[in-house]
């Protein structure tokens, strides 16, 4: 009958947990009331810790009007079968996760790895987000862009309040008021974010990549791009910027110095995808900068391409500020919320057996087998 058909599609539903972070300084969700209707309309259950968009101005209401249940963090790490996250879930709670859900977000592999251990001898599968290949296909799941997008127009607008003159050029009656120099380091999703949101706010912007092929990208928007010779360099297959020898940075660094002395505010975005970020900017480039210029060090997290810069702090040298921020696309919480969970939403609609009413994880599959650390027990990466 019609009832026994829906009672037991009921009871075979998939449920969709959410948890909030502990970092408070990541102040994201990663449910937002724009995206989740896809996964309810899949016959989902979706649960969500009670406060988990309150950091984005995001009321439970706003989720539960939808067809989602609010629930402590216990309930929702006891009853989900899968578990959406924006950092790694700490050991003593992993123990609340029934045998055979699936933990999917930001997992922080490289800083992480003793989570896969515990994973894999409690029967919870894994699926690490930053591993999500590059490919057309991937785009919609690809968090690392989607957030960086963001952390690129925070850094300008972040060292905009701190430059004590504006951007845009002006002509006034007491005199013509010149356009502020903005030179960003490093051209991938947050640099070409930062060169679009710097032109827009009227500055002169210059750029630099170890990548020749980004030149063209650079110049569409409106930018000059500052042409350094390093000899070999290129991109991994992936996108991202191949390692430079000692004697390449050298280079980059001596050459890049007199373009950071004439800026108003230099935003650097280097990073190597599992590695500390390389150290692009010195002392002695800093001392050559105006009093009042800021340098925003994008890469802090990793390392930092600045020397001096502090995570979750601001320097001054010689009366050059230095920003050295973490979470940045928290600083546009609302938005990065919506991303985030679109690409984590994206990637739940991709995998998931309707008839069957759970995940398919097929390792044929390249955004499975990129992804998956840990699968029935097995940790699939080392």
């Amino acid at each position: 009958s019609v009832k026994v058909y829906l009672l037991f599609n009921l009871l075979n539903s998939m449920i969709l947990g959410a948890i909030t972070p502990k970092n408070i300084g990541d102040k994201r969700t990663t449910l937002h009331p724009q995206s989740i209707k896809a996964v309810l309309d899949m016959g989902i259950k979706v649960i969500f810790e009670s406060g988990i968009g309150l950091q984005a101005d995001i009321p439970d209401k706003a989720l539960s009007e939808l067809g989602a249940k609010s629930l402590s963090r216990e309930e929702c790490l006891k009853q989900a079968d899968i578990i959406l996250c924006s950092e790694p879930i700490k050991s003593d709670e992993i123990g609340l996760i029934k045998k055979g859900s699936s933990i999917l977000g930001l997992l922080e592999p490289f800083n992480n790895k003793a989570q896969f251990k515990t994973h894999a001898e409690k029967g919870i599968n894994s699926i690490s987000m930053e591993f999500i290949p590059r490919t057309t296909r991937a785009q919609k799941m690809d968090v690392l862009s989607s957030q960086s997008n963001l952390a690129g127009y925070v850094s300008v607008i972040e060292s905009a309040k701190l430059l004590n003159s504006a951007l845009p050029m002006m002509m006034t009656a007491a005199g013509t008021l010149k356009p502020a120099r903005v030179f960003v380091i490093g051209v991938g999703v947050a640099g070409l974010q930062a060169i679009a949101t710097a032109k827009r706010l009227g500055a002169r912007v210059e750029a630099f990549d170890t990548r020749p092929i980004v030149e063209e990208q650079v110049k569409s928007l409106g930018a000059k791009f500052v042409k350094i010779d390093l000899g070999d360099t290129g991109q991994t297959d992936q996108g991202y910027a191949k390692e430079l020898t000692k004697e390449q940075i050298d280079k980059q660094k001596k050459l890049q110095a007199d373009v950071c002395a004439n800026s108003d505010i230099v935003i650097t975005t280097a990073q190597l995808f599992g590695k500390p970020a390389p150290k692009l900017i010195d002392k002695k480039t800093i001392e050559r900068m105006k009093p009042g210029s800021v340098i925003f060090d994008m890469a802090v997290e990793s390392g930092g391409n600045v020397e001096g810069s502090i995570a979750d702090s601001l320097q001054n040298l010689n009366g050059v500020k230095i920003i050295g921020y973490s979470n940045l696309s928290s600083f546009v919480s609302d938005h990065a919320s919506f991303a985030l969970s679109n690409n984590l939403i994206n990637f739940i609609i991709d995998f998931y057996d309707k008839e069957n009413a759970q995940m398919n994880f097929d390792l044929e599959d390249e955004i499975i087998k990129s992804s998956m650390f840990v699968k029935d027990g097995k940790i699939l990466k080392k």
